[in-house]
Formats: C-alpha cells, structure tokens, sequence
C-alpha cells in the first residue's frame, strides 16, 4: 500500500478486480510502439473499459501533457477503480499517483507490468508480469 495512491496489485488480483467489478478500468500507460511490437491484455477477454493512454511520448519519450485530461475525459467518476498498466510497474506508479493527486480514490498500480522484471540473461517476459502469470493477452 502507498500513501501516493490505493496500492500495488499483482497481476492476478488486478484480474480478479476486473472480473469482480465491471466498473473498473484498465489504463495501459506504454507507448502505441510497446504494445504493437511486445503486445498488451486482451480487452476481448473483460467486460471492463480498456484505455491506452501513453504516459509518455515515442519516440521522444517525453512526458505526455495530456495524459491526466485524457484519463479525466474516459473517467470522469473520481471513484472509479483504476488499474494502471506499464511494461514493469514503474510508469504505471507514477500514473497511479498523478490521478490520486487530481482526486481520484481508487488508483492502483499493477505490480509486475506487462512483461516484468529482467531474468538473469537481462531478458524481460519470463519472470513475471500480466503475461507470465498466463492472463489473457494479444499480440499487438
């Protein structure tokens, strides 16, 4: 838990959430370019609102000034759940915190990201994250 948002999810309770609560909604935070090359949740396989909202700018990788009206524009409802989705947890934090900031109660980060941490090898997608952990998921 973090005093700057609701918390840290793991994959598996983020898909629990969104399976539980239909009103929840999924914001991935990656670049247009992450998601067509590595992939992303299949939005086919919930019932809940699937946004891609990036974070940042490609290829620049500058901050996007218009990510906290764009999540306000899809989420005008300050008590939402959002489940906030990057490659390793670390620009969906950030995101998570933003919103909290703006207002909103239910921010939470999902731990782990998309493709996770780093093995050994310094390769990402076979430690943990949303694919790993076997969520439905699409090549993008």
């Amino acid at each position: 838990m973090s005093d700057e948002y609701a918390g840290d999810l793991s994959p598996r309770e983020s898909w629990d959430l969104l399976q539980e609560d239909k009103s929840a909604v999924i914001v991935d935070v990656r670049t247009d370019a992450e998601f067509a090359y590595v992939g992303g949740p299949d939005p086919d396989a919930m019932k809940n609102t699937f946004l891609k909202i990036s974070w940042i700018t490609f290829p620049g990788m500058d901050r996007n000034p218009h990510f906290e009206d764009a999540v306000r524009d899809a989420v005008p409802d300050k008590d939402t759940p959002i489940l906030f989705l990057c490659r390793s947890g670390q620009r969906s934090a950030s995101a998570a915190k933003a919103l909290t900031a703006l207002g909103y109660t239910r921010c939470y980060n999902i731990a782990e990201g998309f493709e996770g941490d780093k093995d050994a090898d310094k390769h990402r997608g076979t430690v943990n994250g949303w694919k790993v952990r076997g969520l439905p998921w699409v090549q993008g």
